[in-house]
């Protein structure tokens, strides 16, 4: 256990840019999945077809480094209690995160065919992804860093995206190994599952949160650990941000050169991937301190900070109220639809109305945050 020794000397305290970018990454996350029209969308929120990088493929990877964030931080809890606690607490926040994904994947288990409501096939339930990802690399991030020195700790990260590298290449079917219909994560999915229970939204059997592409996910998870650790260290100052910066172009530019034989590619989670988005966060980070921590900027940390309080349950009750919406028909029409049509699109153009919608959605869900805030509730998964 002797991988919490950096942690274990630093005294529990909350670190304002780090919750800010807790929340941020809440509200681009709400904001991309809920466009008005998911044919009118600009650029930037969506995700890249296959290779290439948009701004909202650095949204899930994000989400992970800022837990790797937290793990910083609640380590110096964790060192006060026994290894089976420990373990407990760590195997049951992962099977339940785990469980909260797959509830909402069949989320609300009905659907309608000509007016008429009927169950879904409990069979056919998608079985990875968003939450089941995030609970995996919590799980594995946590035990890596538990038992293991920082230098290992290291060591097995840089390990995982070269054996990743390997295994994508090798496994895959040449002469396009890291091809939609090619890849070894596909392969090895379809060994322990059917079809019918693996995403169904690129026209082919493929589950972009599949077990193989984890791995390497857990790697964004020890990036933002580190991060938060050295800001520990180093405390919040131009030196600290200098250092982040310098940082993060260094895994830009070696993501840039990985790119040329290993795209960078979020579907299957490549390495190139991984170093480019943990890249982009120190960036991001950097920029956060000098602003919240150094200018004090606390209006703009007040709106963020909502949303990162109760991140987890935002995310889920975001999904979950826009599913009953469009649950909800009102003469035929789903409730959603008509929000949009009668709210935003009548006045606006496709892409504007998709947009404005997506935003007023993620208001509403910040307004939810704002009335737990105040009421000091804070819901841990």
């Amino acid at each position: 256990m002797v991988g919490k020794e950096a942690t274990l000397k630093q005294p529990y305290t909350r670190n304002r840019s780090l919750d800010v970018l807790r929340g941020m990454t809440i509200a681009l996350m709400i904001v991309v999945n809920n466009p008005g029209n998911w044919k009118a969308i600009y650029e930037p929120f969506e995700h890249s077809n296959w290779n290439g990088f948009t701004p909202t493929d650095l949204v899930f990877p994000t989400f992970l480094f800022v837990m790797g964030n937290a793990l910083s931080f609640s380590m110096s809890k964790t060192g006060t209690l026994t290894q089976q606690i420990f373990l407990r607490k760590v195997f049951k926040r992962t099977v339940l995160i785990f469980a909260i994904g797959i509830f909402l994947n069949g989320f609300p288990y009905v659907h309608y065919i000509d007016g008429s409501l009927f169950f879904n096939n409990l069979g056919e339930i998608r079985f990875w992804g968003v939450l089941q990802r995030i609970a995996v690399c919590y799980g594995l991030a946590s035990l890596l860093i538990y038992y293991f020195k920082e230098s290992t700790v290291i060591i097995a990260s840089v390990g995982i995206l070269f054996l990743y590298w390997g295994v994508m290449y090798y496994f895959g079917t040449h002469p396009e190994p890291y091809s939609l219909e090619h890849n070894a994560t596909t392969k090895l999915d379809l060994i322990y599952l059917s079809a019918g229970n693996m995403y169904k939204g690129y026209g082919v059997v493929f589950d972009p949160e599949g077990l193989l592409g984890t791995f390497p996910a857990v790697v964004n998870v020890i990036g933002g650990f580190f991060t938060g650790v050295f800001i520990q260290k180093k405390g919040n100052n131009l030196r600290t941000v200098f250092s982040l910066v310098a940082f993060g172009l260094l895994m830009i530019a070696g993501a840039k050169i990985w790119d040329v034989v290993f795209p960078i590619n979020k579907s299957i989670w490549t390495s190139s991937y991984v170093l480019l988005s943990v890249g982009y966060d120190l960036l991001i980070v950097g920029a956060l301190i000098t602003i919240v921590e150094i200018f004090k900027a606390k209006k703009i940390a007040f709106f963020f900070e909502v949303f990162g309080k109760n991140p987890l349950f935002i995310y889920i009750i975001s999904w979950m109220v826009i599913s009953i919406c469009y649950l909800i028909h009102v003469n035929g029409v789903p409730l959603g639809s008509l929000v949009y049509r009668n709210l935003f699109a009548s006045w606006l153009e496709d892409k504007n109305a998709s947009l404005l919608f997506a935003i007023f959605y993620t208001l509403s869900m910040w307004l939810i945050g704002y009335y737990m805030d105040k009421r000091k509730i804070y819901i841990k998964v």
